[in-house]
């Protein structure tokens, strides 16, 4: 994309209110409160900010324009001087770095010396077309609530969204059925008209097409000539295996559809898991809790656990305390990274309720128990 004049004069960081140092993310997710913010549909009058908010994240969203944006505003239109600058060996009446603008860059920049632009140069130099970017697609959130199981497994499904998409009708040109768009008069299609300044001629969006190259006589009923309109469709997703609550899945290209030509959003998934009435998670582990009696706890034991797909054994050790935390390798969570643990917690039961038999035994174990778990307790008492 060649620089336009607006680059050297609009502070793209400040329209959006964030910082060079800015992540993505960062830039998105302030463009996404301000396009809100001043949206025209939602606020009349707000179209220039709107426009301006737009024009910003086009340049800032996108990595390629990003650097080469920051490079024009650190170099600035003139930028002259040392070895090859205004008087030096082989100087040009401007300077600028070979690698930070191609050649056709510096064509659309300085049209008027070089004699590449549209509007005419020195010498007669015929001028070229120069295609235009257009505004890409807003990114579109949804959300999406899974089973436990489907989560763990994965799952292809689909998802409902409201939002902008390829009108129906005109199916993106904006003309009404039995028309087509035409040639602008004004740029002859290229989308943008030169301004000269001085020895500079620079480009800007066409204003009679605002950039599209075409216009359009009879606007589509449905979107009035904007190529889009909002309406619910489904969209297929597919969540990958291990997925877990609060994530978000990025199906590219399924956003909102990109203007004069420019590529659709994203479409951002955030998935919702529910509960299982037996397993919890813990990032790539499983975790269960599992209650053994007390001759178990005592005595030692194999006990039968289920698990998401089968059955494992666990052998408990004798004299196992209640809360006692085992790890089973490999029967937790599996994804592409591999497969976690399955962490089973035992809790020693108490019977609320004891046959005869029951209470015989536990008297005859009371009676024969030789010590108390409480020795150290007493002992301390009676120091105090």
């Amino acid at each position: 994309m060649a620089p336009q004049r607006e680059w050297f004069e609009k502070d793209y960081y400040k329209v959006l209110g964030v910082p060079q140092s800015a992540s993505d993310t960062e830039i998105r997710r302030a463009y996404r409160k301000l396009a809100k913010e001043n949206h025209p549909d939602a606020n009349p009058g707000k179209e220039e900010r709107f426009k301006e908010i737009s024009a910003a994240y086009d340049v800032l969203s996108e990595p390629a324009k990003r650097k080469e944006y920051d490079e024009v505003r650190r170099l600035g239109p003139m930028a002259a001087g040392g070895p090859g600058g205004p008087g030096g060996p082989g100087g040009s009446p401007f300077n600028v770095r070979s690698d930070t603008f191609r050649t056709d860059n510096l064509g659309d920049i300085f049209g008027d010396i070089l004699g590449r632009f549209g509007g005419g140069a020195p010498g007669g130099a015929r001028g070229r077309p120069t295609a235009t970017a257009g505004q890409r697609g807003e990114d579109v959130e949804a959300e999406l609530h899974l089973s436990f199981l489907d989560a763990l497994n994965g799952v292809t499904t689909s998802v409902n969204v409201t939002s902008e998409a390829t009108c129906s009708t005109c199916h993106g040109s904006g003309a009404a059925p039995g028309t087509t768009p035409i040639v602008c008069s004004r740029c002859g299609g290229r989308g943008v008209t030169s301004e000269n300044q001085g020895l500079f001629s620079f480009s800007r969006a066409c204003p009679q097409c605002a950039g599209r190259g075409m216009t359009v006589e009879t606007p589509c009923p449905t979107c009035r000539g904007g190529g889009v309109e909002t309406r619910p469709r489904q969209v297929k997703v597919r969540i990958p295996a291990g997925v877990d609550d609060g994530q978000r899945i990025r199906v590219k290209g399924r956003g909102s559809p990109g203007r004069t030509g420019a590529p659709p959003g994203d479409l951002w998934v955030t998935v919702r898991v529910a509960t299982h009435d037996m397993f919890g998670r813990k990032g790539r582990n499983l975790t269960l809790t599992v209650p053994i009696t007390f001759a178990e706890a005592a005595l030692g034991a194999e006990v039968t656990l289920p698990t998401i797909d089968s059955t494992v054994v666990l052998r408990v050790p004798p004299g196992t305390r209640s809360g006692r935390t085992f790890r089973v390798k490999g029967r937790g969570v599996a994804d592409d990274k591999g497969a976690g643990d399955l962490l089973v917690t035992v809790e020693v039961s108490v019977p609320t309720k004891l046959s005869p038999a029951e209470r015989e035994a536990i008297e005859a174990l009371a009676s024969a128990s030789t010590g108390s778990p409480r020795t150290h307790l007493d002992a301390k008492t009676r120091g105090a």
